[in-house]
């Protein structure tokens, strides 16, 4: 079972005052992204002479906007993030993938990066409508994110030329993914439990099943050039908050539990890798069980096969694989 939502105080007076906080943050980090955006615009000037000068700017722009979204909690809501797990290097080009659970997980990789000092360097996989949302959408189209279609065939050769870019320019990176593909919801909970039964992976309470073509994908495309794979397991210790809640000052803590594996350390073979990752959310699973002990669900009625090295499965219809 999940971790649930978190509830807002009871106290009016306070709900007023965060409302009112709320409002006035979003609105100066909303219209200051906006003046970043126009700014990201003019650096195009510069692009047909120097593609190292427009990356540095535009490293320059997002450094400097996601520092002020970090920022904002750590001084203005005393926000503390506890961070466990492996050390990790200064500067060091990586893949990082994390469970999803709120739009907040967000806020917790930028901080995460922002302290081994590769804020700006951050690639994303994103669904391709966003990039036409203004601020984060437009921002994202001159960092070299990574839009995907969620149709395969139509995906694949844009990530791979994606890759090549960032590897052939020796490109800085965290390339930051969710493999569950959406955000965790109970509602979603059920098809992971019918997909993992019926193929023999562990089936969570916790986490969604992984989708591991775009890991994969990425494992291809940036095993010459990434350092190493960051397993990012992100914890809420008194309930999952939305990013309005964020904006409101009602989350003071979370955690990051963080492993590290050289990326000369991870498999190659597809089928080797798939199930790699599919360890890793059965790790993430065993984890958040452990870490929300009251609300572990028994799993005396059903039964767990273990995980297994077999041939690769196909995806069911109601769970279609994508990056």
């Amino acid at each position: 079972m999940p971790m649930p939502p978190l509830r807002d105080p009871n106290r009016l007076a306070l709900k007023i005052w965060s409302y009112l906080r709320g409002v006035v943050i979003g609105g100066l980090l909303g219209g200051t992204l906006l003046v970043v955006n126009l700014l990201q615009t003019l650096s195009l000037v510069v692009k047909p002479f120097s593609g190292q000068t427009f990356r540095r700017l535009n490293r320059f722009a997002a450094n400097t906007w996601w520092g002020w979204c970090v920022l904002a909690f750590e001084r203005v809501y005393g926000f503390e993030l506890k961070v466990s797990g492996d050390a990790i290097p200064m500067r060091e080009n990586a893949v990082v993938f994390a469970n999803h659970q709120q739009m907040t997980d967000i806020i917790l990789l930028l901080s995460l990066a922002r302290s081994r000092d590769r804020l700006g360097d951050i690639k994303w996989f994103v669904k391709h409508p966003i990039k036409f949302v203004p601020g984060v959408g437009w921002g994202m189209v001159f960092l070299d994110a990574v839009f995907v279609k969620r149709d395969w065939a139509a995906d694949r050769q844009s990530i791979a030329k994606t890759f090549a870019h960032l590897t052939d320019n020796h490109v800085p990176l965290w390339l930051i993914l969710f493999p569950e593909g959406t955000r965790f919801a109970p509602h979603k909970l059920g098809r992971s439990h019918s997909y993992a039964l019926e193929h023999g992976l562990h089936a969570p309470d916790h986490t969604l099943l992984p989708r591991v073509k775009g890991f994969v994908a990425s494992m291809h495309g940036l095993r010459q050039h990434a350092d190493a794979v960051y397993d990012v397991t992100i914890i809420y210790k008194n309930g999952v908050p939305t990013l309005w809640q964020y904006l409101r000052g009602f989350v003071d803590s979370a955690e990051l539990h963080v492993r590290r594996y050289p990326m000369s350390e991870l498999p190659q073979d597809d089928v080797v890798l798939s199930k790699w990752l599919y360890e890793r959310f059965a790790d993430k699973d065993r984890l958040l069980g452990h870490t929300y002990p009251s609300l572990q669900v028994s799993r005396e009625s059903r039964s767990r096969p273990a995980l297994s090295f077999g041939q690769p499965q196909a995806t069911p219809a109601n769970q279609p694989d994508s990056p």
